[in-house]
């Protein structure tokens, strides 16, 4: 079977960034397109292994699935990230070198974590040894 070159959905110039629900959307429609162009050009007369169409639609659904579950997940930890940092406006906290420390007006969500906006539109990326205390 000859393969044909396929168009990125990028212009093939990058490629997407892993992890990001671009990199998903782009990595599930191209299953769907090679599942789909598969079953096009199968030989009638020479049909699949029904066992190997079989795990190609159980693959399929293994996909779906994940994609899923990575979204219900992301939302979660973004509900878990706004209940955490009620808990911190108000509050002074330090950085995890030491370098910063400021009174938390309030609190912004980004990608992989939170960040504390301080007094004096300062930022304190929400990590591992950062310091909080009452106010």
């Amino acid at each position: 079977m000859q393969v044909n070159g396929t168009n990125s959905s990028n212009g093939g110039n990058t490629p997407p960034v892993p992890g990001s629900a671009a990199a998903a959307t782009l990595d599930y429609n191209a299953f769907l397109r090679l599942l789909v162009a598969e079953m096009k050009n199968q030989d009638p007369t020479k049909p699949n292994d029904s066992t190997q169409y079989m795990a190609q639609l159980a693959s399929f659904s293994n996909v779906e699935q994940a994609i899923k579950t990575n979204n219900k997940l992301d939302a979660l930890l973004t509900t878990s990230a706004l209940n955490q940092a009620d808990g911190l406006i108000g509050r002074t906290i330090t950085s995890a070198d030491g370098a910063i420390t400021g009174k938390v007006t309030a609190i912004k969500i980004i990608a992989g974590g939170a960040v504390a906006i301080l007094e004096g539109d300062k930022q304190v990326p929400i990590e591992p040894g950062v310091v909080v205390k009452a106010s």
